[in-house]
């Protein structure tokens, strides 16, 4: 798709088929009704604000299903930061097909444009500190890769992409287990043989009970910035005593554009974000009929 690593092509031509279906594009009511026929048309996607552009190759797909007679004209890359007024694309192709497509082909633009655009804002916010960004699995269902493409369209990295991907227990697994010690005997007896290992903590005591153990990262949930810092102290002390790699530290919980710099302290390796998928904003876009 783009010089970004990108979703696997086969799955998101799927994703179109299913879109374009959703929206009974191909049985336009209104483009009968107007009995537009054949008449020729040009078109341009455009910002109407400064964008962080992702999903370009999801548009081209709906125009191609559409119709494969279209003229889909890429003037960006995903990945490229737009200015307002930017021109994204443009189209030439039959009038039906333009308009029948425009819903669609915006859905995916302007949501995954929106993502790319927060995210690139995290980073932005805590640059020159050698943090990195992250998002979670905060996702719209099935729409998964298309989030975290649009998340490193935007400079940041992605976490875990499902379940399978990494071990990372969180409180209710350790709920499940019926408490912290619980989970200390088990990390103890595995010795750190069981592959990478993050934890998240909720407290300064479970902190220093897990540092009694093997973990290769911590994850510090809904701290504020100073209890970070304490964090912070108590892990240096552990990472100057260990004889394999330090531990990583990620911070998470409740983080926003204007407090993330603050969370950005040296020695804090990660900041995961969930709000960068579940919450961004569409991106102001449009696509006009020339």
């Amino acid at each position: 798709m783009t010089r970004l690593d990108a979703p696997d092509m086969e799955r998101m031509v799927a994703i179109v088929q299913a879109a374009i279906t959703e929206d009974g594009a191909r049985n336009d009511a209104t483009v009968a009704f107007l009995d537009l026929g054949e008449r020729e048309a040009e078109a341009t996607i455009d910002v109407s604000a400064a964008t962080t552009l992702s999903g370009i190759d999801m548009a081209r797909e709906v125009f191609r299903q559409i119709d494969p007679a279209c003229g889909f004209e890429a003037l960006h890359r995903d990945g490229d930061r737009l200015a307002d007024g930017a021109t994204i694309c443009r189209i030439r192709g039959r009038a039906a097909s333009i308009v029948a497509a425009e819903r669609t082909a915006l859905n995916f633009l302007q949501h995954m444009s929106g993502v790319a655009t927060l995210a690139s804002r995290f980073v932005d916010a805590v640059a020159g500190t050698g943090v990195v960004i992250l998002d979670t699995r905060k996702t719209i269902p099935l729409w998964r890769e298309l989030d975290k493409y649009a998340v490193r369209c935007g400079g940041a990295q992605n976490h875990r992409r499902a379940l399978d991907a990494m071990v990372l227990v969180k409180d209710n697994h350790v709920r499940a287990l019926g408490g912290s010690q619980a989970l200390i005997d088990i990390l103890a007896a595995r010795g750190g043989d069981s592959g990478f290992v993050e934890v998240e903590v909720d407290s300064m005591p479970f902190l220093a009970q897990l540092l009694t153990v093997h973990v290769d990262r911590i994850l510090l949930d809904n701290f504020t910035p100073g209890q970070v810092g304490d964090a912070l102290e108590l892990v240096r002390s552990q990472n100057a005593a260990r004889t394999k790699a330090r531990i990583e530290l990620e911070v998470s919980g409740g983080i926003t554009l204007d407090t993330v710099r603050a969370y950005a302290l040296p020695g804090v390796d990660y900041i995961s974000v969930g709000a960068i998928t579940h919450s961004a904003h569409a991106a102001h876009m449009s696509l006009s009929v020339r």
